[in-house]
């Protein structure tokens, strides 16, 4: 017997859903810090539009990829927000931390 492909992505995002809730629940979402953003000294850019990317987190120092928008950034950092479970999460990554939807414009990690 094979798989039922009909309701595969279905159950696909159901099990994704469950592993980000779990990982959420180990610790504290990780961002960086003041010092790490030099936002004083590097220019800022706040997106009107957010753009959506896929971003490396961690909570409580475990790693998971989670889809998220790109709000704000600088050179080096990224602002994303996303949802776990009706949770809206916010924090800064580094922008090597952020894959973008391949869009041309002058996105941030893409």
């Amino acid at each position: 017997m094979g798989t039922n492909r009909r309701y595969a992505d279905h159950y696909d995002r159901l099990m994704g859903e469950r592993i980000l809730q779990r990982v959420a629940a180990g610790g504290p979402l990780e961002t960086l810090t003041r010092l790490e953003l030099r936002l004083d000294d590097l220019p800022c850019t706040t997106d009107p539009k957010p753009k959506p990317v896929r971003a490396w987190v961690r909570f409580g120092g475990t790693p998971i990829q989670v889809d998220a928008e790109a709000c704000m950034w600088t050179p080096r950092a990224i602002a994303i927000r996303f949802r776990i479970s009706g949770t809206e999460y916010r924090c800064w990554v580094w922008a090597s931390a952020v894959d973008g939807t391949g869009d041309t414009d002058a996105s941030p990690g893409g």
